[in-house]
């Protein structure tokens, strides 16, 4: 999986350049701020095919120029700049710290975004009135990562202590503050851990199994996903069931996620980018919301970990990972 994602990537960051010799400079360009090849690759392919599906052919009637910041937070201001700089027609960008630094870099270039909680992480003033230059399709993880907390608590019978964790250029306090409510009305007890860089991993699920957590919540997070490998491998050494924030992680041993379709999601945005080189304003576009939702359950991971999940959950599965 790893090696399709290098590949897509680079076929993405090479294409570009082949028909750069070709196109006319009178082009409508988008400007693509990524925040890793290999991670988005799969769902940028959705967006290019939202945008054929529209009538868009990347070189000929449309282009796009990609800055990735290749899990580098730091790097995002400057890639920004750089496509604003460029005079992009357009900036389409995912996950908070990329949406964060193109709102910074312009108030007036349109930002199409697909991100979590746009409300209250101040990108916009509302979701049915945007108010500025972003507008685009959001999903509101404190919801989803309550779900996911229900139907982990379903097939983990005897869980009463919870471990939560999150990464401050993820979902925020917003969600861990919803998860910790929901937890608490449940009756269970809660342990917050948050991430900070890479070798936090191992602390934080040494201090959950020694607190004796028998189940943990994975809160959205795009410096989690990219580190993913080292959480899952920690999970199933320490015989944590879990639930992350999307179908990946469950593919690569996660037990289970609820998650908001991204690839829907990414395809969604080609509508936005093509409303705007109309002539559409950011701020007349209301923020659309996640219309395909994702039940996936690992059953090799649920019987690593001695687990039985019920038949009333199984029924309610999108997938079944065997």
């Amino acid at each position: 999986m790893r090696r399709i994602g290098l590949v897509l990537a680079v076929c993405f960051t090479l294409a570009p350049l082949a028909a750069e010799a070709q196109r006319p400079a009178s082009l409508p360009r988008v400007g693509f701020l990524g925040m890793d090849s290999q991670m988005q690759a799969e769902w940028l392919v959705e967006f290019r095919d939202g945008l054929r599906a529209l009538g868009y052919e990347e070189g000929r009637t449309i282009a796009i120029e990609y800055r990735w910041a290749e899990g580098r937070f730091d790097r995002l201001p400057e890639l920004a700049a750089e496509l604003v700089a460029l005079k992009v027609n357009v900036i389409v960008t995912a996950a908070p710290p990329s949406v964060r630094a193109a709102q910074r870099a312009t108030s007036t270039i349109p930002i199409v975004i697909t991100a979590h909680d746009p409300v209250g992480l101040g990108f916009v003033q509302s979701l049915a009135h945007p108010g500025g230059n972003i507008t685009g399709v959001a999903f509101q993880d404190a919801e989803l990562s309550t779900k996911r907390l229900d139907l982990l608590r379903e097939s983990v019978p005897r869980l009463t202590r919870l471990a939560v964790l999150w990464h401050k250029e993820g979902s925020g306090t917003g969600s861990v503050q919803a998860v910790e409510a929901s937890a608490r009305g449940l009756g269970l007890q809660v342990l917050v851990l948050e991430i900070r860089e890479p070798q936090d991993f191992a602390n934080a699920i040494a201090s959950a199994k020694s607190w004796g957590a028998q189940g943990l919540v994975q809160l959205a997070s795009p410096f989690i996903t990219r580190h993913r490998a080292i959480l899952l491998d920690l999970l199933t050494a320490n015989q944590l069931p879990a639930t992350c924030e999307m179908r990946r992680y469950v593919a690569e041993g996660c037990l289970m996620t609820y998650s908001a379709s991204l690839k829907a999601l990414f395809r969604r945005m080609a509508y936005f980018v093509d409303r705007i080189l109309k002539g559409a304003r950011p701020a007349d576009l209301p923020i659309e919301q996640p219309r395909e939702f994702e039940f996936v359950i690992n059953l090799r991971t649920a019987k690593a970990l001695g687990l039985t999940i019920p038949p009333s959950v199984l029924g309610r599965a999108d997938q079944i990972i065997e």
